[in-house]
């Protein structure tokens, strides 16, 4: 049972050497398109499925956001 587990590990280590190796080898364009296109589906992903009231939660600034910590209880300062 624990020889399977190598295996898988020597794997995704071969892949993340060759990730590197292969970013490494590109330009800075090609580095910018890669990381803009990614960016891109990022935020398609974001708002084809994540929920509008998830959603409306991650964009509240700090101040729109009320502290609720202390309330209802006794302790004074």
């Amino acid at each position: 049972m624990l020889n399977r587990f190598p295996k898988g590990g020597l794997l995704l280590a071969g892949l993340a050497a060759y990730a590197y190796y292969k970013y490494n080898k590109m330009s800075d364009d090609q580095k910018r398109d890669l990381v803009s296109n990614l960016k891109q589906k990022g935020q398609k992903l974001y708002d084809d499925y994540v929920p509008e009231n998830v959603k409306s939660m991650i964009s509240k600034t700090s101040s729109e956001v009320e502290s609720k910590f202390g309330e209802g209880s006794a302790y004074t300062s």
